[in-house]
């Protein structure tokens, strides 16, 4: 890595409230890429590779037709149990561009919940239970919420945390999400009042702490450094990234070790080695956050602070602005900007590299993702100047 591959295009459709997309997933699909494309200087016909975050239903050989793609050399979508492969799939496309498999690889998610149901609410009675599901649904543990709500009770049970220190983290993405056009929450400000006067989804999580349910895509184009240079927008460079978990791993039930974790640590671990650097130098940070308390989690685990100095390290507006001791989901995150199942996470920290965000970073160079936290494999993808 280090720069072997770049990314020089940023692509997104409009963003919706579930249900209000007038296109299909496939048009927004087609939509976002050719955006991309567009921003890139490229002719869309050139991608030649399609990486797929957590999109089965997308195809590539449908996507190569409806687009013209003159010819097809690499296809690839990580392994994914919910947001945890964002920065995964840009992994890949960093793979294809540094290995020479492709030229031009683009890497996507299309989300359409109107179109093909909610994430967050349990499936219809009667289903089967698949795979891990078979463990926890028999009990009662059927969304995602539920899951990430017991993680989250534990680690602030055992390291003293308050309601406070989830708060400062919605608080801070609505705040951002009001400097964001794009931004879906812009337009609805937060108060901690409202906030904790709001309704519990799951304890500990209120209204404000579970992501909305969007339509919409994200897309970005990824080539290498060599053929950036005749293109037209600022390349940024994939410095590092990283995906995986350390040992004492098993199925879900039988995680002794993550009891009240995020599985990041040692996907952290492995980037900085690979970056070179730590977490007290990156700029920057997008955390995916379908609710507030794994990312306490997962900001714990990559080193930013420790967990028993977590809520002291997010309190008085810490999150919040451009200037903010550590900024943060500055587009407003999924929580504020759109739940594009945290793909747009990475077009804010791309935007932020070009100094082209609504929230912009001063001197933004070490810019960083943290995929889904509370699903393993985790991934994590830090992005630089060209």
């Amino acid at each position: 890595m280090h720069g072997s591959a770049v990314v020089v295009g940023v692509g997104e459709t409009q963003y919706y409230k579930r249900g209000d997309a007038p296109q299909s997933e496939f048009a927004l699909a087609c939509e976002t890429i050719r955006r991309a494309a567009d921003d890139a200087g490229i002719d869309v016909r050139d991608i030649d590779g399609i990486v797929s975050y957590m999109d089965q239903r997308n195809t590539p050989v449908r996507l190569a037709a409806s687009l013209g793609l003159r010819k097809l050399d690499f296809t690839a979508d990580p392994f994914s149990g919910g947001g945890n492969n964002v920065g995964a799939a840009i992994q890949l496309a960093d793979a294809a561009i540094t290995a020479g498999y492709a030229k031009h690889v683009v890497a996507f998610r299309a989300i359409a919940q109107g179109q093909f149901g909610r994430f967050g609410q349990a499936r219809a009675q009667g289903a089967r239970a698949m795979a891990l599901l078979s463990w926890s649904t028999i009990y009662g543990l059927l969304t995602a919420g539920a899951e990430c709500a017991l993680h989250t009770r534990r680690f602030m049970h055992d390291h003293g945390i308050s309601q406070e220190a989830l708060c400062d983290i919605v608080l801070a993405c609505y705040a951002n999400a009001q400097r964001n056009p794009r931004a879906l929450r812009k337009g609805t400000e937060l108060t901690r009042e409202k906030y904790h006067d709001s309704r519990w989804i799951v304890e500990p999580f209120h209204l404000y702490d579970c992501c909305p349910e969007n339509d919409g895509a994200a897309a970005v184009v990824i080539t290498s450094p060599e053929r950036a240079r005749d293109l037209r927008p600022k390349p940024v460079s994939i410095v590092a990234a990283a995906q995986g978990l350390g040992p004492r791993f098993g199925i879900a039930p039988f995680q002794p070790r993550w009891l009240g974790g995020s599985f990041y640590a040692d996907a952290g671990e492995t980037l900085w080695q690979r970056a070179g650097i730590r977490a007290a130098d990156v700029d920057v940070v997008q955390f995916y956050e379908n609710f507030s308390g794994p990312v306490m989690m997962a900001m714990c685990e990559m080193g930013f602070c420790e967990p028993g100095e977590f809520e002291a390290f997010v309190a008085g507006g810490a999150l919040e602005g451009p200037d903010a001791r550590l900024p943060f989901n500055t587009s407003g995150g999924n929580l504020g900007e759109a739940y594009i199942h945290g793909f747009e996470l990475v077009n804010e920290a791309v935007r932020q590299v070009r100094g082209a965000s609504t929230c912009q970073v001063a001197k933004a160079e070490a810019s960083l993702v943290v995929a889904g936290p509370g699903y393993c494999p985790a991934s994590t993808v830090l992005f630089g100047p060209g």
